[in-house]
């Protein structure tokens, strides 16, 4: 499995359609890939700081990717404002003086991702906001974190007024319940939506190191890093360990069976370990085209009432 926290799994992968089997990929790793991976255990091997220095700034490093043809249409019809001091930019649809539904999105995606959700939360009735993160889209940044993404949907959701609910995919699911995002005045959050979600930032650094064929002494390097800067232990941004601080009263975990970037599993443990949420299982959409299914998105909508 590849960590979709890093852009290290997609430099190397398509979006085809799911296999009916497993299938080997990269019989001969990609030149680029290869030597990556020699450098990178070279340097483990003579200095060690080094090595990790690097490969934290790949982990956090997202890439700018070229702009899709169907990416301004999804956006045309958008309310455009930027918060956080002009640097997180986010797009609105809908009545504005509805209850809003926030869309987060995942690693190196954008708000105009969640193009087949904004129709159809209008038609319900909802004020639909989505934001591109740090480090993404139209936003300013190079570098983020899961605390820098939570903290910029904290800023967003600040400014909302009345949240009827969040839906957030990957790395954003991560960011939202790890952090964990609450509404202001420790309001009731009704319904989230968890989407494809890693159960927590250890697992992801371990499927990071295997990638790209480091030591396991670095997933604790990276545990220390995050402690050392956040004054929290890896283990409390954990998706069930701390998204029960986002007051939801109910909540939905969406995870296709096949997924080939966060393991199906992973959705498992986070509703055993969440008293009340409840998983719903999808086949053959894989990690992103689970955003596109319209079956999906009526299960979301109808969840969110």
């Amino acid at each position: 499995m590849i960590n979709t926290y890093s852009p290290a799994y997609s430099l190397f992968m398509d979006e085809s359609p799911t296999p009916a089997a497993p299938k080997i990929r990269y019989p001969s790793p990609p030149a680029g890939l290869r030597w990556l991976r020699w450098q990178l255990r070279l340097k483990w091997t003579v200095a060690p700081a080094l090595a990790f220095r690097q490969a934290w700034k790949l982990f956090v490093t997202p890439r700018r990717l070229p702009l899709k043809a169907w990416e301004a249409p999804a956006l045309a019809g958008a309310r455009r404002r930027t918060v956080a001091a002009g640097s997180v930019a986010v797009y609105e649809w809908g009545p504005v003086a509805a209850p809003a539904v926030l869309l987060v999105h995942g690693w190196e995606h954008r708000a105009s991702f969640w193009r087949a959700w904004v129709a159809p939360l209008v038609a319900a009735g909802y004020r639909v906001v989505a934001l591109d993160g740090p480090a993404h889209g139209a936003s300013s940044g190079r570098q983020v974190t899961l605390t820098d993404f939570g903290g910029a949907v904290q800023a967003v959701v600040d400014t909302l007024g009345a949240v009827r609910g969040i839906v957030a995919h990957s790395f954003g699911a991560a960011s939202v319940a790890g952090l964990p995002v609450r509404l202001p005045a420790g309001a009731a959050l009704p319904r989230l939506v968890l989407i494809s979600a890693p159960v927590g930032p250890r697992v992801v650094a371990e499927r990071f190191a295997e990638f790209l064929h480091l030591p396991h002494g670095m997933v604790a390097r990276f545990a220390a890093h995050i402690e050392q800067n956040t004054g929290r232990p890896a283990d409390s941004f954990a998706v069930a360990a701390a998204g029960p601080g986002t007051g939801a009263e109910q909540v939905l975990v969406l995870h296709d069976e096949a997924d080939e970037i966060i393991p199906f599993a992973e959705s498992r443990q986070i509703v055993a370990a969440w008293p009340g949420a409840v998983l719903h299982a999808t086949r053959g959409l894989g990690h992103n085209r689970i955003l596109r299914d319209a079956g999906v998105v009526q299960l979301a909508v109808a969840f969110i009432g």
